[in-house]
């Protein structure tokens, strides 16, 4: 898709990479709705890209839909809607440890909101015959994320998701891309908003927009930010059991050398 003067709506957009791709959608010329729960900070990104900031919580289907609505009627069609809002909590003992709350927050933001977006402008675009929806999932919805099990589970049913959406509607003339990055430093992980990382394997947020605009231009389906992650794939499809225990090799040196498997720590310190 070539994005000069398409319509895109980015949630989770006030920062990190969010903010990221809205500031790099602008630059190929889209118009950007910038949407997030907080309100202020995503209008502090859009008033840098000429843009428009709406409030969306996309835990509630009411609020994408009035997000939506609200878009068509002020510029006529929504093009691209991308889904990046994200969180993770991790665990505070087994993988069962976290609580109904937790797993239902992130069942709500990881994958719901998918759906909710979806349910919000597939009709229209099946009805022009053209669309794009870009789903932000990560490297643990393909591989896994030690010591986040609802994020992990979240992030698979992310992707399934998006395959789906694939497999059903790409002959409607409706482009899907997933997107599954490793570590990315942003405020997420404890990094300032444009902080970089010297860290080997974290990439910064404008180093990922940009491999989403090139995924965008390709109509390519699968986004790797990290081109490693698609070596790890074919190792875990070959030997399932011997994937499985290296992961557990992993598990048992990041425990020995930090104690926990906070993501946060594990990036930096691993």
């Amino acid at each position: 898709m070539n994005l000069d003067k398409k319509n895109v709506i980015v949630t989770g957009a006030a920062s990190g990479i969010g903010k990221a791709l809205c500031q790099r959608f602008a630059q190929e010329g889209a118009n950007v709705i910038v949407t997030d729960i907080d309100l202020d900070a995503a209008r502090r990104v859009a008033r840098r890209i000429n843009s428009l900031a709406l409030a969306c919580d996309v835990s509630k289907e009411n609020e994408i839909c009035a997000v939506v609505a609200d878009t068509v009627e002020r510029f006529g069609t929504v093009d691209l809607f991308c889904s990046n809002a994200g969180l993770f909590f991790g665990e505070p003992d087994h993988s069962a440890s976290a609580s109904n709350e937790v797993w239902q927050t992130s069942w709500d933001v990881h994958v719901m909101s998918h759906v909710y977006a979806a349910r919000a402008v597939l009709p229209a675009m099946i009805e022009r015959g053209e669309g794009y929806l870009v789903n932000i999932a990560s490297a643990a919805g393909l591989l896994s994320q030690i010591g986040d099990a609802a994020y992990s589970t979240t992030k698979h049913a992310a992707v399934g998701f998006a395959e789906s959406l694939c497999i059903s509607h790409r002959d409607d003339g409706v482009r899907v891309s997933v997107v599954c990055p490793q570590y990315v430093a942003t405020p997420m992980l404890g990094y300032g908003d444009n902080e970089g990382s010297e860290v080997d394997g974290v990439i910064s947020a404008d180093e990922l927009a940009e491999t989403v605009i090139a995924g965008i231009e390709e109509e390519r389906f699968l986004i790797l930010p990290h081109p490693q992650v698609a070596d790890y794939i074919l190792h875990k499809a070959s030997n399932y059991d011997r994937w499985l225990g290296g992961m557990r090799k992993l598990r048992r040196k990041v425990i020995s050398k930090l104690g926990n498997t906070k993501a946060v720590e594990m990036h930096k310190h691993m």
